[in-house]
This record gives structure tokens, sequence and C-alpha cells, in this order.
């Protein structure tokens, strides 16, 4: 799930002031946002508190099921579109996925977006988050026993700890195992080498930016109609 944090208040209200809003309609996420306590029902209805009392006009919320589902999103919007026709912008309290979404869904008004996207997050268990892969595109997760060294290294080291290691410990996060040392336990815990032979520099052409899969093309032999 993508991990956010509430973008800094003081930056909402001059976003709101460079399109010179005063009616605001909010946009939560059901699924990630929702989740992370950042962009559910009480999230958004906080904000619009938080709206109101500063002399803004709150002219309605939703929280779709996900809000970066594009045809879902044109849906909902669709349902508010008397709300959101009547507000001068949209905050939207989902990751940055979402928020491009909506303004796609309503391309004639300036959306806003009302938190920060932080990175791809496992569920460690209930309100607890970690990072634990980068999506790059070159997985190296069966030579390293299911343990990503690119995210979790700090310094993102392919093969092996870095000088700084004491004791099993790494340099950066020191409350923390190194990475390296978890890879080479847990290889050895299943009877598995890593072998002498270095992993090879992460291939970033496996990475291209913007990402696109279209399943439909591809059932059809690059036929999308």
């Amino acid at each position: 799930m993508i991990i956010t944090r509430p973008r800094d208040w003081e930056r909402i209200r001059e976003q709101l002031a460079a399109v010179s809003a005063s009616r605001v309609f909010i946009v939560g996420c059901g699924q990630c946002a929702t989740v992370a306590n950042t962009g559910g029902e009480p999230e958004v209805l906080a904000a619009k508190e938080r709206l109101v009392g500063e002399g803004f006009e709150v002219t309605g919320w939703s929280v779709g099921e996900v809000a970066c589902h594009t045809s879902g999103q044109r849906l909902e919007s669709r349902k508010h579109s008397g709300e959101i026709d009547a507000a001068d912008a949209v905050l939207v309290l989902a990751c940055g996925a979402g928020v491009q979404t909506m303004a796609d869904a309503v391309e004639g008004k300036p959306v806003l977006p009302g938190l920060e996207s932080v990175f791809l997050g496992n569920v460690v268990r209930h309100g607890v988050f970690e990072e634990r892969c980068q999506m790059c595109g070159d997985c190296v997760l069966d030579r390293t026993g299911g343990i990503c060294p690119v995210t979790t290294c700090p310094k993102g080291l392919l093969n092996g700890p870095c000088g700084g290691m004491w004791n099993g410990m790494c340099e950066v996060l020191t409350d923390r195992e190194c990475a390296h040392v978890r890879i080479r336990q847990r290889l050895i815990e299943q009877g598995r080498s890593r072998g002498a032979e270095p992993l090879p520099p992460k291939d970033y052409s496996k990475k291209l930016k913007p990402g696109r899969v279209d399943l439909r093309a591809e059932r059809h032999g690059g036929d999308a109609s």
C-alpha cells in the first residue's frame, strides 16, 4: 500500500490562495489513505472542520472506494458533480496517483494535494508500516533470501555490509540489524549460499518512467480496442 502523511497545513493554505479558492470540495481514499489514517472519512471531516473554521466554504466531500481507480473516480465525481462544480478547487487526501486521477476526472477545476506520498509500505501490524520495496524493475530477492538490500540497507548497497557495520548492527539505523547480515543469516538457515559472484549493478533501464501495463492489449495480442 502507498503510505502518505499530511501535507503541512500552511502549504495547503498557500495552494488554495494561489488559485483564489474560497469554496472547496474534499476527496479522500477508501483504501491506502484510510488504512494510513490520512485520508479516510475521519480525516476528511477533520479537514472540512478546519477549513470551515478558517472561513472557507466546503461544498461537499467524498471518500470513494479507491482514489487511483480512473473509472471509479470518474463515477464518484459524477455523483458529486453539483458540489464539485460549486467549488473553486478540489483538495485530495490521497497519494499522488489519486490526485492525478481526480485531476483527470475534473479537468476544468484546480485539484490540489492534501497529503505527501512517502513510500510503498508493508503492513507490519495495525498502524505500523515499513518500506521494503522500491519497485526497481530488476528484482534480486531470489538471490537475497527475500530481503531487498536496495531498500532495507539505508545506503542501498547490493553486495555486503559497509565498513561501518558493527556486531551485526547497521551504522545508519543503529537500532536495527544490518540488512546484509540478515540476508546471510536467512540464506544459511535455508541451507543456501549466495555464492561469491557479486550481484551486478541495477539495470535502471528496466524502470522506465512513466510505467504502463495494458493487460487488455496483452490478452488480445496487442489490440486493446
